[in-house]
């Protein structure tokens, strides 16, 4: 059930438009954040990691590969709570933009259409 968010994310690569509900965000960074792991222990098994930060080159692709799907989809989960995808940028503000941006992905959707979109939960 969940995996098929994670794939529907995939599938919006390098869409920057419309809404992405909380299940979809959520599950795509649950997956994410597994697949990561496991990017990571295989680094660390076949002896690939690097020995003073343990991330190799499974880790590494893997994360650049994902790169744009994980800014897109905050992005249209952004949009979702009516807000532009500029607010991205408050992660470069250090500990407090970080965790505002979690708390604009922990949001309700804004009920009915709004700019970028009809509501994706139908509401």
């Amino acid at each position: 059930m969940g995996f098929n968010w994670y794939l529907n994310a995939l599938k919006h690569y390098f869409d920057f438009k419309g809404r992405a509900r909380r299940r979809e965000y959520w599950f795509f960074m649950l997956y994410n954040v597994i697949f990561l792991l496991i990017a990571l222990s295989l680094d660390n098994v076949l002896g690939w990691a690097n020995p003073v930060y343990h991330f190799g080159p499974l880790y590494n692709i893997y994360g650049l590969l994902l790169l744009i799907p994980n800014l897109s989809i905050i992005v249209r989960r952004l949009h979702d709570t009516d807000r532009r995808g500029f607010w991205i940028l408050l992660v470069f503000i250090p500990v407090i933009g970080s965790i505002w941006i979690l708390v604009l992905m922990l949001l309700n959707s804004k009920p009915g259409e709004n700019k970028y979109g009809p509501n994706p939960k139908g509401i």
